[in-house]
């Protein structure tokens, strides 16, 4: 069902999947271990919260999602190039989300951030750290793309890269809403205008 077999993945597996479709509140623990198949009992013996389970299936899907960002970011060529590339991936989880189940579920970072932003002192900053580690990636690529001559200096910035981190969670939000994945097709188009780089 996930990396492993053990009753502490599967917890966390069953978490960031319900999660991604039902929300934080909505979500209690006996649900949790159903899916996970693992007695109700046991789970205070891996986690002390329904909130410390959900921080490990935050922690579990940006550590996927962080590779993802590394090697799109970190490969050879033109820094727009990949950046491009990444933004594409991006895209693409949430087309083959809705080919495969039905729905657009979004982002697990965003719907989150958007839920609990009034509550859970600690998702929120677990939250906030992600999405600094995701701006600074940005910002690194913006800066390569300025020495490249491809971005103006101005514009790569650290203010810019959040702004580009901004845009990928609002149309993926977009794309939940509507349950519509091709409201993504302008993402890369609308970042180069934010970029002021060329296409």
């Amino acid at each position: 069902m996930g990396r492993t077999s053990t009753a502490r993945d599967r917890l966390i597996d069953a978490t960031g999947a319900l999660m991604r479709t039902r929300g934080y509140s909505s979500l209690g623990v006996a649900e949790i271990c159903a899916k996970a198949e693992v007695k109700k009992g046991s789970f205070y013996h891996f986690f002390e919260s329904k909130q410390a389970l959900t921080v490990e299936a935050v922690n579990a899907y940006w550590n996927a999602e962080r590779t993802c960002w590394t090697t799109e970011l970190a490969a050879t060529g033109p820094a727009l190039d990949r950046l491009r590339r990444l933004l594409n991936t991006m895209a693409q989880l949430q087309r083959r989300m809705k080919e495969t189940s039905g729905t657009v579920d979004g982002c697990l970072l965003g719907n989150l951030a958007l839920e609990l932003s009034t509550q859970e002192p600690a998702m929120r900053a677990r939250l906030e750290e992600i999405f600094d580690e995701q701006i600074a990636l940005v910002a690194a690529t913006l800066g390569a793309a300025a020495d490249e001559g491809t971005v103006p200096r101005e514009r790569a910035t650290e203010a810019t890269a959040r702004a580009v981190v901004a845009h990928i969670e609002g149309l993926v939000m977009f794309a939940k809403l509507k349950n519509d994945p091709s409201v993504l097709d302008d993402l890369w188009p609308h970042t180069l205008l934010l970029l002021g780089a060329a296409g």
